[in-house]
């Protein structure tokens, strides 16, 4: 249990404590805040992630249960994150129930995978950078479904620089989270379509 297996169990344990926070109804936290605060925890969390590894990498501490908990732990962060979204989603429900969709299926298959491996050659399978890629591109929509409906003016009520109106029309597109949600299905989709290639020949196809 070494300082990169902690992080990596801290950022597990962050995983149910921004889930309750982003569930509390308006009257107990307005949802702006609980909004904020979530997604604080989630950054949190998200450098937890950066910092394992490279902790583990440098000192040397790189060990099997490591190569298990730090993906592991990446999947329930951005998964438990989803669903949040998903059941505040006002906008873009479809988008939401898409991206929750692609990324649960994908690492199902991508854990049956490494499970298979672990067992048939005993080797515990790290992540690789597209799998970090995918990650990155995981959270950077995590963060901007959460922050972009913050940005525009309730009411024209905020002084902005760009007309009130014009503000209207992006709360209702939100470019943030439709441009990071394309990337990060695309990512997600092509990271555990090259992982279940390159383990494919750990398959008894016979």
């Amino acid at each position: 249990m070494n300082l990169p297996n902690k992080l990596s169990l801290l950022r597990m344990i962050l995983v149910p404590v921004f889930m309750v926070v982003l569930a509390l109804p308006g009257t107990v936290l307005p949802l702006w805040l609980s909004s904020v605060i979530g997604t604080v925890i989630f950054i949190v969390a998200s450098i937890t992630d950066c910092l394992d590894g490279k902790i583990a990498r440098k000192y040397n501490l790189i060990t099997d249960f490591g190569k298990l908990i730090d993906p592991l732990a990446d999947k329930f962060m951005v998964i438990g994150a989803l669903i949040m979204i998903l059941y505040r989603a006002n906008t873009y429900r479809a988008l939401f129930v898409l991206a929750l969709t692609v990324v649960v299926f994908r690492e199902l298959a991508v854990t049956a995978m490494r499970l298979i491996t672990a067992s048939k050659s005993g080797v515990a399978v790290p992540a690789n950078m597209l799998g970090k890629i995918k990650t990155v591109s995981q959270i950077v929509f995590v963060i901007a479904a959460l922050i972009e409906p913050l940005l525009y003016p309730v009411g024209g009520a905020s002084i902005q620089v760009i007309p009130v109106t014009q503000w209207a029309r992006l709360a209702q597109i939100l470019p943030l989270t439709l441009l990071s949600g394309i990337v990060m299905s695309v990512f997600t989709v092509w990271s555990g379509i090259h992982y279940i290639v390159a383990l494919w020949k750990y398959i008894e196809t016979k």
